[in-house]
């Protein structure tokens, strides 16, 4: 628990400088807790330290916590969503950061019985090795999901590539955030797009600098287990 304690009070040191840095208040930036590769109990001190937010990458762990944890998180299910799983995890979580395709889009939309808040995952980058849509992709899909009466796309998603290059990093989460703006400006009805997904344990200050709203913390957060 004291652990979780000290990395959450450095982490939430990194946001708060990040965002004097640029003139934001930190209470816009949220912290998900990435629990995926640690157990229950760890999860449990998470919250227990005052985080909310637990992300999850795969139905059968988030199932086991939640066997546990049956009040006070918000689930994230931050990882590439096989269509087949969708049944199994969407009556039990809150977010999902990896909407990339219509054939998920259209399978949410089908089995969901409340509103699901979506990021639309970007691969701003252009590597072969992650998911996601092309930045000129991403418009005419968000286009095609105004008849999903059961999809709200919050925001977007990326992950900038493994590189201690901090340009490269940082024109990955610019270029995110230009793209958000572009769709906010056009009011979409079902798709308001106000947040955005990016920032993870190696890049957080960098992705707050460049107006991040959620950052996915995992090992310096809520370390491994095993």
């Amino acid at each position: 628990m004291t652990k979780i304690i000290d990395n959450l009070q450095r982490i939430q040191q990194q946001i708060d400088e990040a965002c004097k840095k640029v003139g934001r208040d930190p209470k816009e930036v949220t912290i998900v807790a990435v629990t995926k590769q640690v157990t229950t109990e760890r999860a449990q001190e998470a919250l227990a330290a005052g985080l909310q937010h637990l992300g999850e990458n795969r139905p059968e762990p988030l199932l086991e916590k939640q066997e546990t944890i049956t009040e006070g998180a918000v689930w994230h299910y931050i990882g590439s969503m096989q269509t087949r799983k969708v049944r199994k995890v969407l009556d039990h979580i809150d977010y999902i950061h990896s909407l990339d395709r219509l054939s998920l889009a259209e399978e949410i939309d089908k089995r969901a019985k409340k509103i699901i808040n979506c990021f639309v995952q970007v691969n701003v980058s252009g590597e072969d090795s992650k998911h996601g849509l092309t930045v000129a992709e991403v418009i005419p899909f968000i286009e095609q999901l105004s008849t999903f009466s059961h999809i709200r796309v919050v925001g977007l998603m990326t992950m900038a590539p493994n590189t201690e290059d901090e340009t490269v990093i940082r024109n990955t989460f610019k270029g995110l955030k230009e793209l958000q703006q572009t769709i906010a400006q056009r009011q979409y009805d079902h798709a308001p797009c106000t947040e955005l997904s990016m920032g993870m344990s190696q890049d957080v200050a960098i992705a707050v600098e460049e107006g991040s709203t959620y950052v996915r913390i995992g090992t310096a957060l809520v370390g491994l287990d095993g």
